[in-house]
């Protein structure tokens, strides 16, 4: 699948929606992650085939997800930044993850190829920061021994919209950088230092390939799908792992669901030797009281169905699928939190 092109169709037809409000029948709107975009699209299409319903989904960030739910302009948002137990409860939302991904440095350097450059967080923050600012910089040099490093600065690209993806980055920073952390921090959105913006994983894909001498990051999906040159990030425990399914696996086996409340659960810079550092899940976001049931049920529906059957799928994308376990207790989170205005139960 083109991501990209895709990616244009998909906003071409959910345009009208936006403006709008308005569904046509026998389908399902929801907005917000690019993060998983890849694995909605691949879900919502063998969905379709199996029971005629279709997803209208918005990849427009996780920033406008959230702004979309809450307004109540569609049936879910997607968030890659979960919100805290408190935030849910001021809005009246519930949320609950769905698959657990990887977010990927990826560079454009005449003559490294993919998986040969290592970097660690600090070096990576100091390169967001402009603080490093050519790839033969001495910092760069000393964690890649042997490699020749062209004399070419360094073009940093981010993201322009308010990001889930930009989350799980600079959350990732500010474990591993105290100068990242006091001076820019961590959200869905912050006041980059240097760079150029784009607009979606796809915008940020798009300045990399272009851009000789870029910098950005990346759901692993967007890297792999246009063959970009990922990185070898320094771990924990001081490995350089690349951004595979198995090691996104790694950095998730010690996410406690259960005991998270409002599954709130941040998996960057975990342990483990085999640990990719920038790991996340994403999220969906729905009304805790809901006037359209029909809709949300419909929803639940989809989700469900894609937990029991879309396991392979999302492992094609290397997105981890959750365990039955944690799907068990999402499940039963449904019947307890997402209900009809009568307070009934929709699942």
């Amino acid at each position: 699948m083109n991501i990209t092109r895709t990616l244009a169709a998909s906003l071409m037809l959910t345009a009208s929606i936006a403006t709008t409000g308005v569904a046509a029948a026998g389908e399902m709107t929801g907005a917000g992650s690019t993060f998983a975009y890849p694995i909605y699209a691949k879900w919502a299409e063998a969905y379709k085939a199996s029971s005629g319903l279709s997803l209208n989904y918005q990849s427009i960030g996780s920033g406008g997800g959230i702004k979309q739910i809450e307004a109540r302009t569609v049936d879910f948002g997607a968030s890659d930044m979960p919100l805290t137990p408190e935030v849910l409860s001021k809005n009246g939302l519930t949320q609950f993850p769905t698959v657990i991904g990887g977010v990927v440095p990826v560079v454009n350097i005449p003559g490294v190829e993919p998986g040969k450059m290592h970097l660690d967080g600090k070096v990576l923050a100091d390169i967001y920061m402009g603080k490093v600012v050519n790839w033969n910089n001495p910092e760069i040099a000393a964690l890649n021994k042997g490699m020749r490093l062209p004399d070419m600065h360094i073009s940093v690209v981010h993201r322009s919209d308010g990001s889930g993806t930009t989350f799980i980055f600079t959350n990732y920073l500010i474990k591993v950088s105290e100068e990242w952390k006091n001076k820019i921090g961590c959200d869905t959105s912050v006041a980059w230092p240097a760079g150029v913006g784009g607009k979606g994983n796809e915008g940020v894909s798009s300045f990399v390939r272009q851009i000789k001498g870029s910098i950005g990051y990346v759901e692993y999906a967007y890297a792999k799908q246009n063959k970009m040159s990922y990185v070898l990030m320094k771990n924990r425990d001081g490995y350089y792992v690349p951004p595979f399914s198995a090691n996104i696996q790694a950095a998730a086996s010690g996410a406690d669901w259960e005991h998270a409340p409002g599954f709130y659960e941040i998996l960057t810079n975990e342990p483990g030797k085999a640990s990719w550092p920038i790991t996340g899940a994403t999220f969906i976001l729905m009304h805790t009281s809901n006037d359209k049931p029909a809709n949300a049920k419909t929803v639940l529906s989809f989700f469900d169905w894609s937990y029991k059957n879309g396991g392979k799928l999302a492992e094609q994308l290397d997105y981890v699928p959750l365990p039955k376990s944690v799907t068990d207790l999402i499940e039963k989170s449904w019947t307890l939190n997402i209900k009809d205005t009568a307070g009934k139960p929709i699942w």
